[in-house]
């Protein structure tokens, strides 16, 4: 296995565990990040289709401080590249989206899903092996039954243990577009998958057929205004998502409204501000990620500068705005040129829906606290992430003298780039995804 492990440490008043990957190749660099629900597992997916899944280490009275380190449990190939002949289209194997289903039994199910096709894996335990077979011998070959005198009875015998990741269900061939979200329902018995411009629901038991809740294309193409950048399920009511748009609004959808929900319930947009108006306010409206919070009481959103949190029961402004990096806002011009204006940031919410963070450049990620509106900068780095060191916040300046502890907005490199990152649905510990390198981070311990 390609990950270092190294025992836990972090920012400020949090603890990092970072894994690194030593890889050069694009298809290493991670593309999701995701905890189950009880935060017990960590899964990664990256542009090369694989998996890889992080197992928390069980405390021990001699080791106590090692109870948050993650181990590697589990890595499997989930997609591979495919071509499209009818039209002449190569498909990537990179991972989008991974989904944990609650756990109902010994093994763990998810969803992992590439541009077109979504998969539900199985990842089980095997610790014992049949033998004494009666019709075969100990090699598996078949023997003669005119050989076999007596009857035995088979018996399971102890061995290392195995962990086997099986496909049991392919969801194929229901998207035109590029998958961009996957959401499991509070039902846990359908989940949805959307697309640039459309979203359907499927249930798990189902592969041949899925449902289409939204429709948003047009009879005619050059009249395509937006496109659906982000979908979700609320937490509690399995009749209710939402989903974002490239133009920086969210819709509420009911689905006991009607079956093909293309009518919003609730329409949420911030008015612009004329006075701010430039050629790029279009592209940094839009918003790359949407979250509920656990309470199912508001929602996030993640545009190109910004965070914001907005009330269901307010739909024409944020009730909270956090601002992630407006020192770029002069550097616009040349964030198009390089592309990096088109990033698509992440952005999570803590156990309790206090905390918000999100990624930005140079490896830096930031953190808002709603209740002090304190917020602080940190930086996941493999130079500064020794063992069980705190990380100390990072100040940007912009112009003027800068201070020892700054960085200029200048010496920014937008190459390292922190799009993915998740939080432990119930502790201080994160996962921090920064191209190849994977930092997880916990609450100092003391």
């Amino acid at each position: 296995c390609f990950f270092l492990l190294f025992s836990p440490i972090v920012p400020r008043d949090r603890h990092a565990v970072w894994a690194s990957r030593k890889f050069t190749s694009p298809t290493d660099i991670i593309s999701t990040v995701e905890f189950n629900h009880t935060g017990e597992l960590l899964a990664t997916g990256d542009k090369g289709g694989r998996v890889v899944i992080f197992q928390r280490e069980q405390e021990s009275k001699n080791q106590v401080h090692r109870r948050g380190e993650y181990n590697v449990y589990s890595t499997f190939q989930s997609h591979e590249p495919e071509f499209d002949y009818l039209k002449s289209l190569e498909i990537e194997e990179k991972i989008n989206k991974i989904r944990w289903l609650p756990q109902q039994n010994a093994a763990y199910f998810l969803l992992s899903t590439n541009d077109k096709t979504v998969k539900l894996w199985k990842v089980s335990e095997r610790d014992k092996r049949p033998e004494g077979y009666n019709l075969k011998d100990e090699e598996g070959r078949l023997r003669d039954p005119a050989t076999i005198t007596t009857l035995r009875v088979p018996v399971l015998r102890p061995m290392d243990l195995m962990v086997e990741a099986t496909p049991r269900r392919v969801f194929a061939n229901a998207h035109t577009y590029h998958i961009n979200s996957i959401s499991v329902n509070s039902d846990y018995e359908t989940y949805m998958s959307a697309d640039d411009l459309r979203i359907n629901l499927w249930n798990f038991e189902i592969t041949n057929q899925s449902f289409n809740i939204v429709d948003i294309k047009p009879a005619n193409m050059e009249e395509l205004t937006e496109v659906i950048t982000a979908a979700e399920f609320h937490p509690h009511h399995c009749n209710t998502f939402v989903y974002s748009s490239s133009k920086g609004t969210i819709r509420l959808c009911d689905m006991r409204a009607s079956a093909l929900c293309d009518r919003h319930t609730k329409f949420f947009e911030e008015p612009e501000d004329p006075s701010n108006r430039s050629f790029f306010s279009e592209i940094i409206s839009s918003i790359s990620d949407v979250k509920f919070s656990h309470s199912g009481r508001c929602i996030m959103t993640r545009d190109y500068l910004t965070v914001k949190v907005w009330d269901l029961n307010m739909e024409n402004r944020p009730v909270e705005t956090y601002q992630v990096h407006d020192y770029l806002r002069s550097k616009l011009c040349s964030l198009y040129e390089n592309d990096c204006i088109f990033d698509k940031f992440e952005c999570v919410w803590n156990g309790s829906d206090s905390v918000i963070m999100t990624g930005s450049y140079n490896n830096f990620f930031r953190m808002f606290d709603r209740n002090t509106k304190r917020d602080v900068t940190l930086e996941a780095s493999r130079e500064n992430s020794k063992p069980r060191a705190i990380l100390k916040p990072r100040k940007v300046c912009v112009g003027g003298k800068r201070r020892k502890d700054e960085i200029s907005v200048d010496s920014l490199d937008f190459s390292k780039k922190i799009l993915h990152t998740a939080w432990h649905p119930s502790e201080n510990i994160i996962a921090v995804a920064a191209t190849n390198n994977l930092y997880i981070f916990q609450d100092k311990v003391n």
